[in-house]
């Protein structure tokens, strides 16, 4: 652009040096000599004008190509943004698959641990009541814990599922658009 502008301002400036030879010539009987003087000037003054206009045409060319790139770069950054929004939403999922896993892994862990008290009090021939309660406790929370990591690994997959869906129908939408 510095490039443009300088052009200009040559031309701007060869355009005065050229009229103020015109206004020192003047109106009164010049002669042939000078008439071709001034057709040369004449000439050129039309020549730096066509050049001026070709650069103005340029200016405004490539002022159309930066708002376009300006359009895209809004573009790009408001896809990034979507992205990570995106990002963020899978990360808490993931989060949320992992603390239900290490749920259902301690669920998992008191059952063998009472079924072990179970299996020593059942050797020494002890039926201990309460240790068969804590079994059964212990199952059921293994098993609601299994049923919650199920279901969220469920909803990771349909979350994931229905962006992909959207981005195959944004994307099929644009197809057609073009």
């Amino acid at each position: 652009m510095s490039d443009i502008d300088a052009m200009q301002s040559r031309i701007m400036a060869a355009l005065d040096r050229i009229g103020q030879g015109l206004d020192g010539m003047g109106g009164n009987g010049a002669e042939p000599q000078d008439e071709d003087k001034l057709a040369k000037l004449t000439q050129q003054v039309e020549d730096e004008k066509l050049a001026n206009a070709q650069l103005e045409e340029r200016v405004k060319q490539l002022s159309a190509r930066a708002r376009e790139a300006e359009a895209k770069l809004a573009d790009l950054e408001a896809a990034g943004r979507a992205s990570k929004a995106e990002e963020d939403t899978r990360t808490k999922m993931l989060r949320k698959v992992e603390g239900d896993l290490q749920s259902l892994r301690h669920a998992n862990q008191q059952l063998r641990d009472n079924n072990a008290k179970l299996r020593e009090a059942n050797a020494k021939g002890v039926a201990e009541p309460h240790l068969i309660n804590k079994a059964m406790m212990a199952e059921l929370d293994g098993l609601r814990a299994s049923r919650a990591a199920d279901r969220t690994e469920m909803d990771a997959i349909l979350g994931e599922l229905a962006r992909i869906g959207d981005a195959a129908g944004a994307d099929g939408q644009g197809k057609e658009d073009a």
